[in-house]
């Protein structure tokens, strides 16, 4: 199977356990890799034959600017059904970064949830 990936879609958004990170926002990235038979775009050169990345991106900019999750694992699901219901993939993989997390004491680039899920021919 092929991929169309995404990688490191940046957004400031308002998701997080505590209040304050939901009042304040904060910087998240994405990564979002769908697998998906590429293999006609291939050969025609058309963009109606594949998976549009623009639209996936516009899939995962509506989840992220969306109602708040206070989870990572909550928002990671989010996106990869989001994904699974609008597009002819056959699994999606997405990995949420919450840049700078406010954890006391630690200076920590990143933390990550990273979900794997199948579509109805995946």
């Amino acid at each position: 199977m092929d991929s169309i990936r995404l990688t490191d879609a940046q957004f400031y958004a308002f998701h997080g356990n505590s209040p304050g990170e939901r009042a304040l926002g904060q910087r998240f990235s994405v990564d979002l890799e769908v697998s998906a038979d590429v293999g006609r775009a291939g050969r025609t050169d058309d963009l109606v034959d594949t998976v549009n990345y623009a639209h996936l991106y516009r899939a995962v900019r509506e989840v992220m600017h969306g109602p708040p999750h206070k989870l990572l694992e909550s928002l990671a699901d989010a996106i990869a059904a989001r994904v699974l219901s609008r597009f002819p993939v056959a699994s999606v993989r997405v990995r949420v970064s919450k840049l700078s997390p406010p954890i006391t004491g630690a200076v920590i680039a990143a933390a990550s949830v990273e979900v794997l899920r199948s579509g109805p021919t995946g």
